[in-house]
């Protein structure tokens, strides 16, 4: 399974380094998501200095969107789905291979985006670990939704439109798990619920989503 998953992983990442896709299109498509929010809100207020964890993490799911549609484009071109359900390979190492490949450019990418949250909404990074963790641990949660779900829409025509339906209820823990987590790293506000207590709650989600789709990518892929 693991050398499976070490195979499609290399495979996703040396597409997207080729095409650069990633780089040209999901980059530049989650920095102009934060302009547009700095424009749509008042910055002489305060306003986005309070709410820059939920704007980046609405902008990184938004990117994993367009990540796990890009993953779905390659597998159905040529029939390579077809090729990839006889080549033999361990389903879930498929799996974990594909969601690893989503992470890796997730991970990438919020590395600029929080860039990009520090420049423009004037931000201070107060609990980098706390970021840290938040950041692993909801990027392996969405990665593993986002395959298995990209799955369960690629046999239907309409997979388009119908992937961010169907995920975006089942992430929705998850995001607001991040956001929480990320407003005590950022901002410094504590609540009620620490954000110890969201970071587990967001390592639950990730381990959820992950055994899931080790064992329904299998039968998901067959059909």
């Amino acid at each position: 399974m693991w050398r499976d998953a070490v195979l499609v992983a290399g495979k996703d990442l040396r597409i997207e380094l080729r095409s650069r896709i990633a780089l040209q299109q999901v980059g530049p498509f989650g920095v102009l998501v934060l302009v547009l929010f700095a424009f749509a809100l008042d910055p002489d207020r305060g306003i986005l200095t309070r709410a820059a964890p939920g704007l980046f993490w609405v902008a990184v799911l938004f990117s994993a969107l367009l990540a796990v549609q890009r993953s779905l484009a390659v597998e159905g071109a040529d029939g390579v789905r077809d090729a990839v359900r006889l080549s033999g390979l361990d389903p879930a190492g498929i799996f974990l291979g594909k969601a690893a490949a989503v992470a890796v450019q997730l991970l990438v990418l919020e590395v600029v985006l929080g860039a990009g949250v520090v420049l423009l909404y004037d931000v201070h990074i107060v609990g980098i670990w706390t970021l840290v963790a938040a950041a692993l641990s909801a990027t392996a949660g969405l990665a593993a939704a986002g395959s298995l779900y990209g799955a369960l829409a690629a046999g239907l025509r309409v997979r388009e439109t119908l992937l961010p339906l169907l995920l975006l209820p089942v992430v929705a823990p998850v995001l607001i798990a991040a956001t929480r987590a990320s407003e005590s790293a950022l901002t410094g506000t504590s609540f009620e619920v620490s954000a110890g207590d969201w970071l587990g709650l967001l390592a639950v989600f990730a381990v959820l989503y992950i055994a899931f789709g080790l064992l329904a990518y299998g039968p998901l892929l067959e059909d």
